[in-house]
């Protein structure tokens, strides 16, 4: 008997890049569940199961990633949230979990663009525990 796959979603914007995470990830044994809107993300996190979730940062809204992992950190506050961000390469200011002294990024793990399909899947497992 198989495994059952484990479902992420994806919530970005660059068709380009959704369609090489899903190649990447479909070929491991993930299930991609695609959302190129922060407004499909939002009606795939209130009807659909997901296992984990990869939120790019700047979608339609500057904060897309930022209100998307809340809303999945409300609702589902053990599910692992990955925020993917341009936001140094694009504007210079850095962040990450680690220098969130207020604790206001609910992500679990943010990763910078140029995103390396291979840290991503890592940090997949890592936060999975697999």
């Amino acid at each position: 008997m198989s495994e059952k796959k484990i479902k992420v979603l994806i919530a970005e914007d660059d068709a380009d890049l959704m369609d090489q995470l899903d190649i990447y990830l479909g070929g491991r044994g993930y299930e991609v569940v695609k959302a190129y809107t922060q407004k499909d993300a939002e009606k795939i996190i209130s009807e659909k199961e997901f296992d984990a979730a990869v939120l790019d940062l700047m979608m339609e809204n500057p904060d897309s990633g930022f209100v998307l992992s809340h809303r999945i950190k409300k609702a589902f506050p053990k599910k692992p949230v990955i925020i993917v961000t341009s936001v140094t390469k694009e504007t210079g200011f850095y962040f990450d979990k680690e220098h969130d002294k207020n604790n206001w990024i609910k992500a679990d793990a943010v990763i910078q663009k140029e995103l390396r399909f291979e840290q991503l899947e890592k940090e997949l497992k890592k936060l999975l525990g697999r």
